[in-house]
């Protein structure tokens, strides 16, 4: 099939998006190729419609488990095969499907970067037929990034196993810098890069300062009708102000990582459908979501840097009609926001503490545990060890940004069954264990055949309601088949999980790259400037800010961004006046060029503001122009 019967086939649409096109042939033609596409304009389609083309698999990484799910889903939704591999699946249902990508049709396998460099996938990638390498949230490779991941550093190395494949490295967010790092790190040869503009046109962007955010918050979800998002810091606040806006009358919703993964699919569903019109929720909602008619995205706070926040808002508008992006801001965020950096940089020697008390937690020697996943309660650690809740967190963050851990937030990672004996034992078991022979009976008709070669997620509850038993006696029959090896049984797991990247070090000689942590600070502490510099901004266009923060010119103002606005309301109420200084520069400059500055030596303003704008006017209408001294002349 052609690229366009894919796209009608597998996506119903005839044509494709701006530049969507030129990338996947730049693909298919053999090139590297980087993808600099804004939020909403369709990147998985550049590497989708390419590994779709032509034979083999298509290696997907991401670092988001829930983009992972939410990709791998929308593709089997489509009738393609997908998997995903993460961190706490057991090893049998990660060695099926490796099994699968080898001697199956899996055309994706989306997989987190520190999966690249372990043993069982290195074997198994060896013996896939793979077609495109795919790179999703590219900028994670960079230190210059926002969300820099070291792990993100491996997939050069990774690449070396597969040297004659094509890559393609995706993100929503990168400075010049960014861009340039990212072809950098992972060796681009062929390099062909894309970049799409990161204006958003129908996207009104402002920041409205307030002492009362609850007030304003409520006004503007009164007066913008239609689907919102409500973007706050943390999960206790997600939940009250989600209690306080439904209490008000409003349709309303929460959204947080620590939320079952049950839940979290009801909730998204619901808001998706229209069912909820406002969730409120952390940074954890909205990646890898396709909701095109989303009208306002309020942040109460600030994020962390303009990338996140472009990237945020830009989740409002997608279907190119009017939308609103607001920040309630006062004068204590900023001083929050930067105080919230200095936080997530604890000492190095308290990361080594961590580092020991994981060791001493789970009992693990030196020179062990590398490869291996342990459940991670936060509750029985800190209270073990008296630790602080923030601190152990930024703790536990930096020593996966160094590389020796990794740690899942906490996921509903459903429950799985697989039978690991064939049909003829199966059926020895049966006969000598009568109480379980209508029970694995009950288990075929409800999951089919396909027990037998993939584990199946199950739902106990379902389970026990057909087989009309209460839930903890199905869990202890399921229990007795895993313990006799008639099958394997993965049980749902609500904890965070935390993986050994490494062999397990000695605290004392832990190799921590103290300046690397220093300069990641000093980078989060300019980003979080630029961000406060954004939202105490008065007088130039934020659209045009956003732009030139990405490297773009912007080629006029937005018009439509609450400076803009209060721009255009002073200059009506003082247009006789601008008028006057208009007419009396062009009389002045019309056969001479002058400076600004002898321009206002020779007409002495009564206001130099409005004189300015008068100039200002003038050459965004293109009367006048400057010359290469800095000269002022008619633009004939």
């Amino acid at each position: 099939m052609t690229i366009h019967e894919i796209l009608k086939k597998f996506w119903g649409y005839d044509n494709f998006r701006p530049m969507q096109q030129e990338i996947i042939e730049s693909v298919l033609a053999g090139n590297d190729t980087l993808a600099l596409l804004p939020t909403s304009a369709g990147k998985s389609i550049c590497f989708q419609i390419p590994a779709l083309a032509t034979d083999g698999i298509c290696i997907v990484i991401t670092p988001l488990i829930a983009l992972m799910k939410n990709q791998v889903e929308n593709l089997k939704k489509k009738g393609i095969k997908a998997g995903a591999i993460f961190s706490g699946m057991h090893y049998q249902e990660i060695d099926t499907l490796l099994d699968n990508c080898i001697y199956g049709d899996i055309k994706f396998l989306y997989v987190s970067p520190e999966r690249l460099s372990t043993p069982l996938f290195l074997e198994r990638a060896k013996r896939m037929n793979i077609n495109l390498l795919a790179i999703d949230e590219a900028h994670c490779i960079s230190q210059w990034g926002y969300d820099f991941r070291p792990s993100y550093l491996k997939i050069a190395d990774f690449k070396t196993l597969i040297p004659k494949v094509t890559t393609i490295a995706l993100t929503a967010s990168a400075t010049k810098e960014v861009a340039s790092d990212i072809v950098e790190k992972l060796q681009f040869k062929n390099t062909s890069q894309f970049r799409l503009s990161f204006e958003r046109k129908n996207i009104s962007y402002s920041v409205l300062e307030t002492e009362d955010k609850d007030k304003k918050l409520i006004d503007i979800l009164t007066k913008v009708q239609g689907t919102s998002i409500v973007y706050v810091r943390s999960r206790k606040r997600a939940k009250s102000t989600s209690d306080w806006l439904n209490s008000k009358g409003f349709n309303c919703d929460f959204y947080h990582a620590g939320v079952s993964m049950d839940q979290r699919n009801a909730k998204q569903d619901n808001w998706i459908k229209g069912k909820t019109n406002t969730i409120v929720a952390t940074n954890a909602f909205g990646m890898g979501i396709d909701k095109s008619n989303v009208r306002l995205v309020i942040h109460l706070d600030l994020p962390e840097s303009l990338e996140a926040y472009y990237q945020e808002a830009g989740r409002a508008g997608r279907d190119e009609l009017k939308a609103y992006a607001v920040i309630l801001y006062n004068k204590t965020d900023a001083e929050n926001l930067i105080g919230k950096i200095e936080e997530s940089y604890p000492p190095i020697e308290y990361l080594r503490s961590v580092y020991q008390m994981l060791a001493n937690f789970y009992h693990i020697p030196i020179g062990g545990a590398e490869g291996e996943t342990f459940s991670f309660n936060s509750v029985d650690f800190k209270k073990n060890f008296d630790l602080k809740s923030t601190e152990l967190f930024h703790g536990l963050k930096l020593l996966q940004d160094e590389g020796f851990i990794l740690l899942n937030e906490a996921f509903n990672n459903p429950s799985k069954i697989q039978i690991i004996v064939n049909n003829s034992e199966l059926y020895d078991f049966r006969l000598g264990n009568e109480r379980y022979d209508n029970f694995i009976k009950l288990l075929l008709r409800m999951y089919g055949g396909d027990l037998f070669t993939d584990f199946q997620t199950i739902s106990e509850a379902q389970i026990a309601k057909n087989f009309m038993l209460q839930l903890s006696e199905i869990a202890n029959m399921l229990d007795f088949l895993s313990k006799n090896n008639i099958i394997n049984y993965q049980k749902q797991s609500q904890l965070p999980t935390i993986t050994y990247l490494t062999l397990r070090y000695d605290a004392k000689l832990l190799p921590i790259q103290e300046k690397n942590i220093l300069f990641r600070k000093n980078r989060d502490l300019e980003k979080a400037n630029a961000m406060c510099n954004y939202a105490s901004n008065t007088n130039q266009c934020r659209s045009n800010i956003i732009l030139r923060y990405f490297n773009e010119i912007p080629e006029g103002k937005c018009g439509v961004c609450d400076v803009c606005i209060a721009e255009k309301n002073r200059n009506k109420n003082n247009q006789p006046e601008i008028e006057m200084y208009k007419s009396q520069i062009i009389s002045l400059v019309e056969n001479t060029t002058i400076s600004p500055e002898q321009l206002k030596n020779t007409l002495i303003p009564k206001s130099e503001k409005l004189f300015v704008e008068a100039i200002k006017l003038l050459l965004e209408d293109g009367k006048l122009k400057y010359n290469q001294q800095g000269e002022l002349l008619i633009n004939r």
